[in-house]
């Protein structure tokens, strides 16, 4: 699993490399998909594309926006959500 930004001042930013490794991709806004397929268009063949629905207005490992991942990513991929509360 890898994470990267939109964003060119992301700490990890997207790059062709890391989207040609990956199967699946996850975004949090229909605008990330967007911006993601025409900037790399080219580099997108037979990944899935998600997109979660969770308004891009979170910190950066916020606890909250971490917990919706937790819940809204594990049943894209085929796996039981673990929760710890």
């Amino acid at each position: 699993m890898a994470s990267a930004g939109l964003d060119p001042i992301s700490r990890e930013p997207v790059t062709p490399e890391l989207l040609e490794w990956a199967d699946v991709i996850f975004v949090m806004e229909r605008c990330h998909r967007n911006k993601l397929a025409k900037k790399f268009r080219g580099y997108l063949k037979s990944q899935r594309i998600i997109v979660l629905g969770i308004p891009d207005e979170f910190d950066y490992m916020d606890r909250r926006l971490i917990k919706l991942f937790e819940k809204l990513v594990p049943p894209h991929l085929g796996m039981a959500t673990k929760r710890k509360e």
